[in-house]
């Protein structure tokens, strides 16, 4: 997986390189003066700049994980001189802590963006960050040599295809709702070696281990399910704050501070999160376990949507226009300073939501499948982009207020449901980051040759000195 991660990265941030100065071409004064020619070229351009993001965002935050030395508890002596168990989940944590902080120190730079489009034009914000872009290859070029990577394997996702294409055979579907181990025990080779009495293992050629990875797997998605309710949480449907903002007077607000206060604020608590809340919790013997984390994540959304509805209000009791204040030429006496808030107290929320759910992609995934399962928490973020454009045109005046207060709601219903339905998923799986696991040396396909190198018996039958005895000893 770690040349695929890396190879990914590289081309990500190559074709990442050419989107942004196909971006400049259709903003150059001469050019943005012909619509027609421009909007297309400026379309292709961000669909391929999406396609970038693509390669990159799912393979960075792995591969940096997979860095960590610390892959089992470990004892270990402070400069104090104090005896403190190293815990992998922990240390996987703050580096994807201090990942997401880095994304937003990057996102910073759109404030030089801002200025170079009001100062000098469009061409110039988009070659900016093109100039970025073409440095990126070459430092991962000269990163390659010093990080891990795990051998190149075949497709993962074909044997976790064939793991639930058995789960769900002979009326699998039905057992599926009812859940349990019953339903997952059905798809382990100790299972199908007891109840067959032998299996062949060109078909079935994965061990009991890859089906509890893949149960892990799935349970962590059904957490990502709710993280669309928190993006929507964290800034609305569609341009619910622009409308609102629209009918605020500034009051002095600088706009390039309110469009940046979300990366700012992020930036300001995560050290406070990272060196301050979450040791001081872990001294105390309370630590933020996973589900805890999410339910405080989702409350500050569901806080920040009450702030919204109640702010939203006021704006409507104070606009001339009434419940039509966004499209009123008098703005409401309401200060834009009021989004401040909404703006600090989500981006809080997602220090304990999104890090979280990277950790759980990380953590509860297949050694083998890190990636795919990170990409899929990523992904809805895309679907909350896709709701929120999906019902923009209904979320208007005079329904701004009641857009808020139903996600206000159902943000608490889902904070509600993690410390409780979800508890489960607090108990971070040991060995989540084994290096022999990774490069694929635990397979049983993989040790079916015999030590002079002939492909042995295909077939399993559960008898001592069978292939998957040979695995047992290797763990």
């Amino acid at each position: 997986m770690g040349p695929v991660l890396v190879l990914s990265q590289s081309s990500g941030t190559a074709v990442g390189a050419g989107a942004h100065l196909l971006l400049v071409i259709p903003a150059i004064p001469s050019v943005i003066k012909h619509p027609d020619g421009s909007l297309g070229a400026f379309i292709i351009s961000i669909v391929i700049l999406a396609f970038a993001a693509g390669f990159i965002k799912p393979s960075l935050g792995p591969l940096l994980c997979d860095q960590s030395p610390v892959k089992y508890p470990v004892l270990s002596t402070t400069k104090k001189g104090e005896r403190v168990i190293v815990d992998p989940a922990t240390t996987v944590q703050r580096y994807l802590m201090i990942f997401y902080w880095c994304i937003n120190v990057g996102a910073i730079f759109a404030v030089a963006t801002e200025y170079a489009e009001r100062d000098v034009g469009f061409w110039l914000a988009f070659l900016l960050p093109g100039i970025i872009y073409m440095l990126m290859p070459i430092v991962l070029a000269w990163a390659t040599k010093r990080l891990y990577k795990a051998p190149p394997q075949g497709s993962v996702v074909l044997e976790a295809w064939k793991v639930i294409k058995t789960l769900l055979s002979d009326g699998g579907w039905k057992r599926m709702w009812k859940g349990g181990d019953d339903f997952w025990n059905r798809a382990k080779p100790s299972y199908i070696a007891a109840r067959d009495g032998q299996f062949d293992t060109t078909k079935v050629f994965w061990d009991d281990r890859f089906v509890d990875e893949i149960k892990q797997a799935v349970q962590a998605c059904q957490v990502f399910a709710l993280i669309p309710i928190f993006a929507l949480a964290d800034g609305g449907f569609g341009n619910e704050l622009n409308d609102m903002s629209s009918a605020m007077v500034l009051g002095g607000v600088p706009n390039d501070l309110i469009n940046n206060w979300n990366s700012l604020a992020i930036i300001i608590f995560t050290p406070i999160l990272t060196w301050g809340l979450y040791p001081f919790m872990q001294k105390i013997g309370h630590p933020l376990r996973p589900m805890t984390r999410m339910c405080i994540g989702f409350s500050l959304g569901c806080i920040t949507c009450v702030i919204c509805a109640l702010i939203q209000w006021r704006v409507y009791a104070t606009s001339a226009c009434g419940r039509y204040a966004s499209t009123c030429p008098t703005p409401s006496a309401i200060s834009l300073w009021w989004q401040v808030p909404i703006y600090t107290i989500p981006a809080i929320g997602e220090l304990f939501v999104n890090v979280t759910s990277y950790e759980l992609a990380y953590t509860r995934s297949p050694a083998r499948m890190k990636g795919l399962v990170y990409a899929l928490a990523l992904f809805n973020s895309a679907i909350a982009a896709a709701l929120g454009l999906a019902v923009s045109k209904a979320i208007t005046d005079p329904y701004l207020m009641w857009s808020w207060t139903a996600l206000a709601v159902a943000s608490f219903l889902c904070a509600v449901s993690f410390p409780t339905y979800f508890r489960h998923l607090n108990d971070t799986p040991e060995a989540f980051a084994d290096r022999d696991r990774q490069a694929g040396y635990q397979q049983p396909v993989a040790l079916s040759q015999d030590h002079d190198g002939q492909q042995g018996d295909s077939t399993y039958s559960g008898k001592p000195g069978g292939h998957y005895d040979d695995v047992d000893e290797k763990v």
